[in-house]
């Protein structure tokens, strides 16, 4: 059952008749889904500070990365993984959630273009993001930035993205303060009552899901890899603490408690919030949502509590 004012966007979006991303190729979508980014976000909180950043992948390609930050201190950060099912997004579409997430925390965010499906198939997003963690911790000193006190996050396939690169920093014993994930895709394979009961959305369907994962996977047994599919993962133990914040009316809603519900299992403290009535997307429209400013409130207190201790 969604909220009122969740219903009423819903309506409005349904009448506006744009035509659904998987009736697009992967360009038109892109370029589709920049153009309606903004629409129902908050305005954009003035910052001290924000540089655009090249960060080296592994192959030599550079990545685009853009800094935000309240003040010209020494601060903790928050490398920020965008969503968009691995084929739409960047740092433009989701400039206002960062600078939010900066605002309100009161610590730095670094929010990273990793490249996209079609045209860099799995396991790209992953490869890259892994790296952006890596360049981060070892050049982050040289930015103002304390990366002893270094969060992950990400909404969507981007908060899939940050609890990769959680189980990635564990290994490679780089501290993690949090993962923050917004309503993550964490399975394997579309398979949960909650992709059944959404199969038809709103917004986010089944078919728009399928078409997502066509564009990023090369053959169906990348789906059983842990870095697409961390609920695949072997073991959690010992991983960053999270906050997880989830919407009810979402086919991946499952996926976030199942993957509170593993944390949990192997000791890892979890902070699961589910806003009630709302839909995948939610945290970008602000304007229209008030759970959405609901939890960017949370979730910044989540930020401040676990890299300002």
């Amino acid at each position: 059952m969604l909220t009122p004012k969740m219903a009423s966007v819903v309506e409005r979006m349904a009448r506006a008749g744009h035509p659904p991303f998987h009736a697009m190729d992967a360009t038109e979508a892109k370029a589709a889904y920049a153009k309606g980014a903004g629409v129902l976000e908050v305005p954009k909180p003035p910052l001290a500070r924000i540089e655009d950043l090249q960060i080296p992948a592994r192959d030599g390609f550079s990545l685009p990365a853009r800094l935000y930050a309240p003040s010209h201190d020494v601060l903790p950060v928050l490398l920020y993984f965008h969503g968009g099912g691995f084929t739409v997004g960047s740092i433009e579409t989701h400039d206002t959630l960062c600078r939010v997430l900066a605002s309100r925390s009161g610590c730095a965010v670094m929010s990273l273009d990793y490249r996209l499906a079609p045209e860099h198939k799995f396991p790209t997003a992953s490869d890259d993001a892994w790296d952006a963690v890596r360049h981060l911790v070892a050049n982050g000193a040289a930015l103002g930035l304390d990366t002893k006190r270094l969060a992950l996050g990400g909404d969507s396939a981007g908060g899939t993205l940050a609890a990769v690169c959680a189980l990635m920093a564990r290994d490679a014993d780089i501290p993690i303060a949090l993962q923050l994930l917004f309503y993550p895709g964490m399975t394997a394979h579309q398979d949960t009552p909650s992709h059944a009961r959404f199969a038809t959305g709103p917004l986010l369907d089944e078919a728009l899901i399928s078409w997502f994962f066509g564009q990023y996977v090369r053959t169906p047994a990348d789906r059983d890899d842990w870095r697409f599919a961390p609920l695949k993962a072997d073991d959690v133990e010992g991983v960053a603490p999270a906050w997880i914040g989830l919407a009810e009316a979402d086919p991946v809603v499952d996926d976030g408690i199942a993957y509170a519900d593993k944390l949990r299992a192997a000791g890892v403290a979890v902070d699961l919030e589910i806003y009630r009535g709302v839909i995948h997307e939610f945290i970008k429209m602000g304007r229209a949502i008030p759970e959405a400013l609901q939890a960017h409130a949370d979730a910044a207190r989540a930020l401040q509590h676990a890299l300002n201790p």
